[in-house]
């Protein structure tokens, strides 16, 4: 995995970013259905929401409550191709590559990890 901790310096100094938290829903959903699923759902995501060259409603695809990886996906600017393409230099206009849809997901699951052991 890539070393992240230069993506989330710069992500923790974006007053929009850094104001996303797992509520306690979130957090005992993380809880209850454990890393493999939640890994999982995001993996999913990624393939059905952000994969494609042209994502359908792509911009407004990712909710931004609901399931701790949508909060996950704002917050690490892994929501929609535009913000792709500016905070992690993966451009739109093409499909992802496997390689790309892995890093989002780690990307994603590394915050999801620090956020699940904050301090509430």
């Amino acid at each position: 995995m890539a070393d992240l901790t230069p993506l989330f310096a710069r992500l923790s100094r974006s007053a929009f970013r850094s104001r996303f938290r797992l509520g306690v829903k979130e957090r005992q959903y993380c809880l209850d259905k454990g890393a493999e699923v939640i890994a999982s759902h995001a993996a999913d995501f990624v393939a059905r929401r952000l994969a494609p060259a042209q994502p359908q409603n792509d911009g407004k695809q990712t909710p931004m409550r609901g399931h701790p990886v949508f909060i996950a996906q704002h917050a690490t600017a892994t929501c929609c191709r535009g913000c792709l393409e500016k905070w992690h230099n993966i451009p739109h206009g093409y499909p992802l590559t496997e390689t790309q849809q892995q890093y989002i997901v780690d990307v994603i699951y590394h915050w999801l990890v620090v956020q699940m052991n904050a301090p509430r």
